[in-house]
């Protein structure tokens, strides 16, 4: 096993060779709006503008782990999900951390979707700072592209596109479905997302309002990163089915706004509307749920950080090169993922 001074040696050498909650949230607004008439045609003109008032490019013509440009509706994509610490309290901007990372792979073929989530204090290389960091401060030292470059670094595959969205989206989202309903593991104290006061939540089933939700995906303190992300997608999950539901149509108007007013993206409209096909198969958003395991860790200067279990770690490369039919760069035990879940929408 590599200790992480030989990694740091042969990233470096990498770096100077070649120098990375949308997707499930506004995906099933996609399949309706783009009706073409009526409050359909409404609606699209309305994301059209949406989606190009929250374009931003990261920089790149493409990764530099492709060796051409790719589109969602003939290639394998790469989607990563950034959700940002930012409120108008801190107004951090883009010097402010990631709270939550997926990376979600996109499989044009089978239409199936595959998504890790990365602990915020995951310890990985930066490229941006040319040393090992937590992940979540690639993006105040570069905002999107320097998080997308961390990221390629840290998995070993490419990042084709960004979604950035600030804590408001999350909350004005929920709330424009009146609402999800989750299972809360246990009862939950959390800032809001002003970070003034503090939202409660009660253990068992409940129906979120956007807070509320929002307290269920940031907190960590009863349990960890780990257990986070998995909430972190089930309440996606619950979103994603919330937003299909045939009484929700209404509220699209609305979902658009939540969205459009806090996100950020390289995806450009016609991009976004390749996704519906996603979406289109019989048995719906078909998703696998990653994890990346490891441990706890400190640093000398006793700074918490989470640190990968290596073996693990080329497990998920695997997977993911795999799925977005990479050549492995590794002999990666294929059906090593006792734990990860498979689950689709309907």
């Amino acid at each position: 096993m590599s200790s992480p001074n030989q990694r740091m040696g042969r990233r470096r050498k990498k770096t100077q060779k070649r120098r990375i909650l949308f997707f499930t949230l506004f995906l099933p607004v996609l399949l309706v709006v783009f009706t073409g008439a009526g409050y359909g045609a409404f609606l699209y003109k309305k994301a059209e503008t949406i989606v190009s008032d929250s374009y931003m490019t990261d920089g790149r013509e493409k990764s530099a782990l492709r060796d051409a440009d790719v589109h969602p509706l003939e290639d394998n994509i790469s989607i990563l999900f950034m959700g940002i610490d930012d409120n108008n309290k801190r107004k951090y901007g883009d010097n402010t951390r990631t709270d939550a990372l997926v990376l979600a792979t996109l499989n044009v073929k089978d239409k199936t979707i595959k998504m890790l989530s990365i602990p915020r204090d995951t310890y990985a290389y930066i490229p941006e700072e040319d040393d090992y960091n937590k992940i979540n401060h690639a993006h105040v030292v570069g905002g999107p592209t320097a998080t997308i470059e961390a990221v390629e670094e840290l998995l070993d595959v490419p990042v084709d596109y960004y979604v950035r969205l600030n804590f408001y989206a999350f909350v004005d989202v929920v709330n424009a479905l009146d609402g999800i309903k989750f299972n809360v593991p246990y009862d939950i104290r959390e800032k809001d997302s002003s970070d003034v006061h503090y939202t409660y939540v009660k253990e068992g089933l409940q129906t979120l309002n956007g807070e509320e939700a929002l307290a269920v995906a940031r907190t960590r303190h009863a349990d960890s990163d780990i257990e986070r992300g998995k909430r972190q997608q089930q309440i996606l999950q619950a979103i994603a089915k919330k937003a299909t539901s045939f009484n929700s149509i209404t509220k699209y108007d609305e979902l658009l706004e939540a969205v459009g007013s806090n996100m950020r993206t390289n995806l450009t409209f016609s991009e976004m509307k390749s996704l519906i096909t996603y979406a289109e198969t019989d048995q719906g958003l078909n998703y696998e749920s990653l994890a990346l395991k490891g441990a706890d860790d400190f640093l000398p200067s006793g700074a918490y950080i989470y640190r990968p279990d290596e073996t693990e770690l080329e497990v998920v490369k695997g997977k993911l090169q795999r799925h977005l039919d990479i050549e492995p760069s590794n002999d990666s035990d294929e059906d090593g993922e006792s734990e990860d879940e498979s689950y689709s929408t309907e």
